[in-house]
């Protein structure tokens, strides 16, 4: 995971409202969607989307810049 990944994956689970990236992980791993947060440094636009998806639509920036919960911390 790089720094970028771990920063991401942190600012995510705060905006998720996890007190940590494993609390995030614990309560989504088996679940059918995962939150996701867009990978453009100036952009943290979340949205739930597919726990493989590592390139969705980020749709305030218009580009395939989303990364799961579970991509971002090598689950899948």
């Amino acid at each position: 995971m790089t720094g970028k990944e771990r920063e991401k994956l942190r600012k995510l689970a705060e905006i998720e409202g996890y007190a940590d990236v494993d609390a995030l992980i614990r309560a989504t791993a088996l679940d059918s969607v995962s939150p996701a947060i867009c990978m453009n440094a100036d952009c943290d636009y979340t949205a739930d989307l597919e726990p493989d998806q590592a390139r969705g639509w980020c749709e305030a920036c218009n580009t395939n810049s989303m990364k799961s919960a579970q991509i971002l911390a090598g689950l899948i």
